[in-house]
């Protein structure tokens, strides 16, 4: 059984975290980071099989990909607090010469990372390679990828995803995070997506949603449904309904906190609404 009070209160540290490396450098995106929050803790802690030390090679373990990598903010504070490196290591985001960069990349050598995603789009073409060569080298494990909702405006997810149907890998498990949200407004203004379930579909995913995308106890179990329907032909598609924001409430269900840094007293007051937990860095 999953400890969900530990679950939660590594949910709230890594807001604060997000947060903190947001507001010290004025710059990076906070709003998605927050929104998705949840499902990288419950990934990391709960859902994936992981080897102690980081390979790049990742024999015998599921693999993670992230496509929209502007949200580098919760990916890097939820790895440093999974043992990849120091949590203080987190000071320093997007500053020179750092190996937390605003995008991820591979470069520098920073544990946990696989690709470089500060271009979008290109996540799933990068997981459905990965998830071959698990199939050729007989390695049972999961390839895990998280896209944007706005992301798939981009002709390349719908190459990768007519050729992973195509070609039955079945070892992959793409979540969107659907908080309906872009840079520019909602993805219903900027470019409308209509029924994503349906195209996935028609594309010959097998597809289910997870309606409280910020719940850590309905993540846990969708994602756990979505693992039992890998390996029967078909690659799966997880529609995670997300809240950009989440946690902070000024910053929640708008757009506008996608890029854009708090200022001090923004900083306090979205503070005081996750109290620390774990320690700050």
């Amino acid at each position: 059984m999953a400890d969900y009070k530990a679950l939660e209160n590594l949910v709230i540290q890594v807001r604060r975290d997000i947060l903190r490396q947001v507001h010290k450098v004025n710059s990076g995106h906070p709003g998605g980071s927050l929104g998705c929050t949840e499902f990288f803790v419950a990934l990391y802690n709960e859902l994936m099989e992981r080897n102690e030390n980081f390979t790049m090679d990742g024999k015998d373990e599921d693999l993670f990909f992230l496509s929209n990598g502007h949200i580098s903010p919760v990916f890097y504070s939820v790895l440093a607090r999974a043992g990849y490196f120091p949590v203080e290591e987190l000071n320093t985001f997007r500053l020179l010469n750092s190996r937390l960069q605003g995008h991820p990349t591979t470069h520098e050598g920073l544990p946990g990372i696989r690709i470089a995603s500060g271009s979008l789009g290109q996540g799933i073409s990068a997981s459905i390679g990965a998830a071959l060569a698990k199939k050729l080298n007989k390695d049972k494990h999961i390839i895990y990828t998280l896209c944007g909702d706005g992301e798939l405006q981009e002709g390349q997810n719908w190459e990768a995803i007519m050729y992973a149907a195509g070609n039955n890998v079945d070892n992959l498990i793409v979540t969107i995070d659907l908080n309906g949200q872009q840079i520019d407004g909602s993805t219903k203004n900027v470019l409308p997506l209509g029924n994503v379930k349906a195209k996935f579909e028609a594309f010959g995913w097998d597809v289910m949603d997870i309606e409280k995308g910020n719940d850590l106890k309905a993540i846990i179990a969708g994602m756990k449904k979505a693992k039992e329907k890998t390996g029967n032909g078909k690659p799966v598609c997880v529609l995670l309904h997300t809240v950009m924001g989440n946690g902070v409430d000024f910053m929640m269900h708008t757009h506008d906190w996608h890029g854009k840094a708090p200022n001090d007293q923004q900083l306090e007051e979205a503070l005081s609404q996750n109290p620390v937990t774990l320690g700050d860095y």
